[in-house]
């Protein structure tokens, strides 16, 4: 009785000290290709393992039907009954070695193989021993489903293919969900010997492959015999198809944030889903790609299309092609930092607007000017005089940009937009912030141009962009807008007057299609040609020239990228009431009514304020260059000012005081330790500066 229970419990605590001994190695499981898939699930571009594969997890439900049945009735009929061992297999190989005198069938189950594949041995006794050891472990640790899942993962097709799906793509261009009976008995067939029947260099070897597997589950009766004559009559015409390369610059941020992850992270974070509508990507590198052709050698161009609501990224070319090395393709020139040309100058004004100084009517004086030592120039040397700031915009008039950047501070400007998420980089050569931004003196992306014309198009807030389904919501979040509704609604009616580039079809003709808000830009020396445009649903923006910096000498902003980006926005759906609508309480005015110190804006000492009798306004606590002590909990600092006319406008660090227009002292809470720039600015436009510090 005791030595008959030794006898049964002995293999089995054998069985378990082994395991514990010898775990499963895994770890092929876990080098998987990296795949960068579209909006619905396709994919974009698939990069192979870290040990060289073409290796795509699978799952039995993602696969035919037809491939399953077939595996199943030739490979190990009993699979779903077994424990990973098929004693009837077994003694029906052993017999057939003797009957005939060599091997006929080596008896291993799909468990068995799927252990082989996971640990590749030399096909030796020993061999099989371990492996039928590790399909026992393999039953334990797994459901069926999973073990096929391993199996459909790993199994060689050829090369450096392996797995089914991989198989499907390169040899039929498709997935592994639909295939014929053909398709599926040949896939069943190749990995017996994938070098040898490779049906893309022996198509002969591989038909007679595929055909013995079809004989064989004919005999079994597990296919209807029409099915089996229909598949042996299905030509051979597998192909090594090229893998999908789409987005490449976009697919290789999102695998740089895959390869970031922790090693502990499962498989399954080898893919990641973008938001890129597949349709619109593929016209996109064609179009760009033959818009490019025509220009001059070493030429490239970026497009990015993001969906105003989500901030959703669902368009993104990086250069025109590439694979071209002579265009420097490889650079990504969404992310590159370029000199924006006069990109910013709808900033700029809508900031102005923002904090009370000027009016979309407001006029302005477009003459040559001297800023000190720097003289700006309009485009071929051409002013205006008296305009509106409306013409000075649509016109990208220069000399009335730089006095709007004047009279809101450099600093202040670029303070403000570095601090709501806009990214400006100042050249390494310069002191500080200069006018000279306002015509491009500063380094910037198309990403964050593109996420700043989104914001204006929404709610105002400058959210990063989401370039895949992992990142977080772009919801809207408890930020302070760029700028608020009504200065956003004037700077896109003001845009929107911007006139179609040279040989578009007249606005009149299409007005939905052409509802478009939009600037262009043209850095010094004819190296950056920028579109950047946006209706109610989406924002576009174009780049177009030499990543290596070179000039191309005749291409402007207006007749190099906004025909693109016209273009661009025909492929989307029109959006019915483009933009955000009038603020119910904001009235039309025309210069004349608007109050006095909105009529001009002009520079800092203007006409108005020297005849002005009354005496400029003041800061008189806190006295620029104090240092003061954050007040305590509950309590505020009062701001006190001298002169002026009334109303007033309060700017702390950029960002206007709703309150207080009518008073000469506020009230004012310090968030926490820092700089703070104060400005006061009066209704004639004159303005006194306290910079402090509170510790």
């Amino acid at each position: 009785m005791i030595s008959g229970t030794l006898a049964l419990v002995s293999p089995v605590l054998l069985y378990l000290v082994l395991t514990i001994a010898f775990p499963l190695d895994l770890s092929r499981t876990q080098h998987l290709s990296t795949e960068i898939l579209d909006d619905r699930g396709r994919p974009l571009r698939i990069y192979l393992s870290e040990d060289g594969y073409l290796r795509l997890p699978v799952t039995p439900d993602q696969v035919d039907p037809h491939y399953l049945k077939m595996l199943i009735a030739y490979e190990d009929k009993r699979f779903y009954r077994h424990i990973g061992i098929d004693p009837l297999a077994m003694v029906r190989a052993i017999t057939q070695a003797v009957t005939n005198g060599r091997i006929v069938s080596g008896g291993s189950t799909l468990t068995m193989q799927v252990a082989r594949l996971l640990e590749p041995r030399e096909r030796t006794v020993a061999a099989k021993i371990i492996e039928m050891f590790r399909a026992l472990q393999l039953e334990q640790k797994f459901t069926k489903d999973e073990i096929l899942s391993i199996y459909l993962t790993l199994a060689p097709f050829g090369g450096n293919r392996e797995g089914i799906r991989a198989a499907a793509l390169t040899y039929f261009n498709r997935s592994p969900d639909h295939m014929t009976a053909g398709e599926a008995a040949l896939l069943v067939a190749l990995p017996q010997s994938p070098s040898r029947t490779r049906p893309d260099r022996h198509p002969e070897r591989a038909k007679a492959a595929r055909d013995k597997i079809l004989h064989r589950v004919r005999s079994g009766g597990a296919f209807a015999p029409d099915v089996i004559d229909i598949a042996l009559r299905e030509d051979i015409t597998a192909t090594a198809a090229t893998l999908p390369m789409f987005a490449p610059h976009l697919a290789d941020r999102l695998k740089a944030r895959i390869d970031h992850l922790p090693q502990a992270q499962p498989a399954k974070v080898k893919a990641r889903q973008s938001w890129i509508r597949a349709d619109l990507q593929r016209w996109s590198e064609r179009h760009i790609r033959q818009y490019v052709a025509r220009r001059a050698p070493g030429a490239s161009a970026a497009l990015l299309i993001v969906e105003n609501k989500s901030r959703r990224v669902i368009g993104y070319v990086g250069a025109a092609d590439f694979q071209d090395a002579q265009s420097d393709g490889y650079v990504d020139m969404v992310t590159a930092i370029r000199s924006p040309g006069s990109t910013l100058k709808p900033l700029i004004y809508g900031l102005a607007m923002d904090q009370g100084m000027a009016h979309p009517d407001s006029r302005i004086n477009d003459v040559p000017t001297a800023f000190g030592a720097y003289s700006p120039k309009n485009f071929r040397d051409r002013h205006y005089g008296d305009v509106s700031l409306r013409d000075a915009l649509q016109l990208s008039l220069n000399v009335p940009a730089v006095i709007a950047l004047e009279r809101l501070g450099p600093t202040s400007f670029i303070e403000k937009m570095r601090r709501h998420g806009l990214d400006l980089r100042l050249p390494d050569s310069a002191s500080g912030p200069g006018l000279a931004i306002a015509l491009g003196g500063v380094g910037t992306s198309l990403q964050s141009l593109v996420g700043a014309y989104a914001a204006l198009a929404d709610d105002g807030v400058l959210r990063p962009l989401a370039l895949s389904q992992s990142d977080q919501s772009a919801a809207p979040a408890p930020e302070q807008a760029l700028l608020d509704r009504e200065s956003r609604w004037r700077l896109a009616d003001m845009l929107r007057g911007v006139r179609a580039p040279v040989g578009m079809l007249d606005e009149s003709r299409q007005p939905e299609r052409r509802d478009i808000s939009y600037k262009t830009g043209t850095s010094y020396g004819f190296r950056d040609a920028w579109a950047i445009g946006y209706n109610r649903d989406y924002t576009v923006g174009v780049w177009i020239g030499r990543p290596d910096g070179a000039p191309n000498p005749g291409h402007f902003g207006a007749s190099t990228a906004a025909p693109l980006l016209f273009q661009a926005f025909d492929r989307l759906p029109d959006a019915p009431g483009a933009h955000l609508a009038r603020p119910a309480h904001l009235r039309e005015a025309r210069h004349h009514d608007l109050p006095p110190a909105l009529k001009r804006f002009d520079r800092r000492i203007s006409k108005s304020n020297r005849v002005h009798n009354s005496a400029p306004p003041q800061i008189t606590f806190p006295v620029s260059g104090s240092l003061l002590e954050r007040p305590g909990e509950g309590r505020k600092l009062v701001l006190e000012a001298e002169g002026g006319k009334r109303p007033f406008t309060w700017v702390i660090n950029g960002d206007p005081v709703k309150s207080g227009r009518w008073s000469k002292n506020i009230h004012w809470r310090p968030p926490g330790p820092g700089f703070a720039e104060i400005i006061l600015i009066d209704a004639l436009g004159r303005r006194a500066t306290a910079d402090i510090q509170i510790q």
